[in-house]
């Protein structure tokens, strides 16, 4: 007896299942990646002024050397699932394999660099006198934990693509509660004070890490997967992931002009631009989520050959993106009064911020769509438009936003420009995918 085929309400419904079994297990890994600093910084704060400045410069270096290399996660997982749905999980895991390979040739390249250039590093981030000497010592000491944080990436990769963000969400909370159990005794029961919060936050990673390999090593056994280098496979990862640091690197220049621009504009404004990037950012948290389930399974359909599938699911989670940008824009509005004074009591910051959330209020549907299409796009392992994308993104946001001290406008009118900004990002993303040049079927693209 054939079965009969599936309506569209039962397709959305399956649509659906997948999208929240791995976007929130995501969600919650993502949110608490950035809780290693907040912690790092809620200890450290009790030691003193300089402490807390030198782990602030410390802290940003870091964050920026490893963001850069974000690529491990997001071409591993489109990688790995592109040979799930292809039935070869022995390939699948293998291709992950790569991908920790190459994490760790890169986490030894940065040491490298990091260990004899952290004071010029320092400095060129113009740390205070006082400061220096203690951003120095944990940058030095945090930077030994940087193959594990990458190799972390990379094994975050191989598992989404492999359809499971559950693993990571427990191990993100392993870590996180290591890492602050760890600073505590190190940093006042050793008396280290800021290198053994160092210290404990490399052992957290290096834990981590440790707990991914056991876990991809075992899969890598059951199926009959080669765990040693492979210098093709390691290459190609370097390949697929040179786009998605064209991409990364040109978001952090638009993040760096944005910054540079409220600078420009006083101190209130800066301030106030602080706190609504913080909240920007914790936003896009919610929407990477999506992005991330975007990845594994658009992946997934296009290596069993299913393109209808995938382009049906692109559909879907393009609709949970504007509905999820909707609620957090509404969200953004309604907390308004009660946001703003748990970052500042001073009325001109709180002047200058306020108008500036309406607009980011906004722009959260926009911001929904750009974070779906871009995670679809990656899992179709669509990189080089990716990279073309952000470029011309760049070349249109950079002279706006630097014309805005002189045209006036204040905090309102940049964030105006990145609302701009994110509607480039949209029209780009959304040509692409209706173009349907980004559905290649296949085990490889």
């Amino acid at each position: 007896m054939t079965q009969a085929p599936a309506t569209p309400r039962a397709t959305r419904r399956q649509h659906d299942r997948e999208i929240v079994a791995l976007a929130v297990p995501a969600f919650g890994a993502l949110v608490a990646e950035p809780l290693f600093v907040m912690a790092d910084s809620a200890i450290v704060g009790h030691l003193g002024t300089a402490q807390l400045a030198g782990l602030g410069v410390a802290s940003a270096l870091l964050t920026t050397a490893v963001s850069v290399f974000v690529f491990l996660a997001y071409a591993t997982t489109a990688a790995v699932a592109r040979r799930v749905g292809a039935g070869d999980l022995p390939a699948a895991i293998r291709q992950g394999m790569d991908g920790i390979w190459l994490a760790l040739l890169l986490g030894a390249a940065v040491i490298a660099v990091v260990l004899p250039a952290a004071p010029g590093l320092v400095d060129l981030f113009g740390a205070s006198e006082t400061a220096a000497p203690h951003a120095t010592t944990y940058l030095r000491i945090s930077s030994l934990g940087i193959p594990a944080m990458l190799m972390v990436l990379a094994a975050t990769g191989v598992l989404r693509g492999l359809q499971d963000t559950r693993t990571p969400l427990y191990v993100a909370i392993a870590g996180f509660v290591a890492n602050g159990v760890l600073n505590v005794v190190l940093v006042y029961g050793a008396d280290l004070g800021i290198a053994g919060s160092a210290w404990g936050t490399v052992i957290a990673q290096c834990g981590m890490a440790a707990v991914y390999l056991t876990v991809v090593v075992r899969g890598a056994r059951r199926h009959g997967a080669a765990l040693r280098p492979d210098l093709a496979g390691i290459r190609a990862s370097a390949q697929a992931g040179v786009p998605l640091l064209v991409r990364t690197l040109s978001l952090r220049a638009i993040l760096l002009i944005a910054t540079a621009v409220a600078a420009r504009l006083g101190d209130a404004d800066i301030a106030a631009h602080q706190i609504i990037l913080s909240l920007w950012s914790l936003l896009a948290f919610a929407l990477d989520a999506i992005a991330i389930a975007g990845q594994a399974i658009i992946g997934r359909y296009l290596g069993a050959g299913d393109a209808q599938g995938a382009r049906d699911v692109c559909r879907r989670m393009v609709q949970w993106g504007i509905a999820v940008g909707v609620v957090l824009g509404v969200l953004v509005v309604v907390s308004r009064p009660l946001f703003l004074p748990l970052f500042t009591s001073d009325s001109l910051v709180k002047d200058a911020a306020l108008p500036a959330l309406i607009v980011v209020a906004v722009c959260q549907p926009i911001s929904g769509v750009v974070f779906v299409l871009d995670g679809v796009l990656m899992g179709a392992g669509d990189g080089p438009y990716l990279a073309w994308a952000m470029l011309l993104t760049l070349a249109v946001f950079a002279p706006v936003a630097l014309l805005v001290p002189t045209l006036g406008g204040g905090l309102t009118a940049l964030w105006v420009a990145m609302n701009l900004m994110m509607t480039v990002r949209m029209l780009t993303l959304w040509l692409r995918t209706r173009s349907g040049r980004w559905v290649v079927t296949g085990a490889t693209r």
